[in-house]
């Protein structure tokens, strides 16, 4: 990504999981919040499973999980009423709902309905957050009927996922991808089928070529750490002088970049920027944080590229232009043109026009 160079990277964490644990399941009659376990971090748990967490508030498993954290992994977990079950209110016309207002107070359980005519819950109190961003206060809200989530239509299968990385390392999930996605939804998720598969392919061509196959989890050049902190910001590097190297998927890097992205994503990065190589994901989430919003050293977003039809070529511009593109770097800009071309021949799909940069 822009303003870093990743140079080569480190063998990563693998994330282990214990037995199941087992705790009432969903629907069960409810009971006081003093009356469900504490969640223990790392520890399995399936769908139905209730914990309550160091806050005292408890939460409900939407999906099987190695023990993410509730108030990070959303699509995993939801927020559970220890006296009446889950905290999502019933559905009813989308027109019936508030329009979203930037800056304006909201509280856990106000339905919005944004710019684009979706609806959207608070999942936690919040100051206006733009509810496609801010998705650890905002989950998408179905009008006829509850809270939904973009990422079961996901254009790449599971099967085509491992077909593309088949020495991946374990900590990038398929499942982490798809919980990632919700944050969001118009992620391969605009235009037509071949635009959707096309976007996917790009994302994942270009995250292959950063992670040397979803091998690398890390940077491998420990010297560079220290670079990645700028002490002109008003913030500083409170998580330390060496604590912002490369990480995840498109390796993010800087302090002012986990800042950035973890404000965009309600997660304290910058004040904990392991979160990217611990939980698969929030490493994701800053992957498609970058894709969907940031230009990088380009003229337009990744996204924005694919959807707009600019090109693949563009994606790479955006992603590290500055040292690849304009003959800077051809062999590096042919071995993610190379992927994109491969991971479209999976999807089904032509790869388009405008490959390089």
């Amino acid at each position: 990504m822009s303003q870093r160079r990743v140079s080569s990277v480190l063998a990563a964490l693998l994330i282990g999981t214990a037995a199941p644990v087992l705790l009432p399941a969903a629907g069960a009659s409810a009971a006081s919040c003093a009356s469900y376990p504490d969640w223990v971090a790392g520890k399995s748990y399936a769908t139905g499973n209730i914990v309550r967490y160091t806050d005292g508030k408890t939460y409900i498993a939407e999906h099987d999980n190695p023990g993410y954290d509730p108030t990070i992994s959303t699509w995993y977990w939801d927020p559970y009423a220890c006296d009446s079950g889950p905290t999502n209110p019933p559905g009813g016309s989308c027109a019936s709902y508030p329009d979203w207002v930037p800056g304006r107070s909201y509280v856990t359980g106000n339905i919005v309905r944004y710019t684009d005519g979706k609806a959207y819950i608070a999942e936690h109190d919040n100051p206006g957050y733009d509810p496609t961003i801010s998705t650890w206060f905002w989950d998408p809200y179905s009008c006829d009927g509850g809270s939904t989530n973009p990422s079961d239509g996901f254009v790449v299968s599971e099967a085509q996922f491992n077909q593309m990385f088949p020495s991946r390392n374990s900590f990038y999930t398929y499942n982490g991808l798809k919980a990632a996605l919700s944050s969001f939804p118009g992620f391969a998720n605009t235009g037509s089928d071949t635009v959707k598969k096309q976007e996917a392919a790009a994302f994942l061509a270009n995250v292959n070529h950063e992670t040397g196959g979803l091998v690398y989890v890390v940077e491998q050049n420990t010297a560079n750490y220290s670079h990645y902190c700028d002490w002109s910001q008003p913030y500083g590097c409170p998580a330390g002088q060496s604590a912002y190297y490369g990480r995840g998927p498109i390796q993010l890097s800087w302090n002012f970049n986990y800042k950035a992205a973890g404000d965009a994503l309600g997660i304290d990065l910058l004040g904990n920027p392991n979160l990217v190589q611990t939980d698969a994901a929030v490493a994701w989430k800053t992957g498609l944080w970058y894709w969907n919003t940031q230009s990088g050293p380009g003229t337009m977003t990744p996204h924005n590229a694919m959807v707009n039809s600019a090109g693949f070529g563009q994606t790479i511009r955006s992603i590290n232009g500055s040292l690849e593109c304009d003959g800077r770097n051809p062999a590096q800009v042919q071995s993610r043109v190379d992927a994109y071309q491969r991971f479209t021949s999976i999807l089904g799909v032509t790869p388009g026009a405008n490959l390089s940069c």
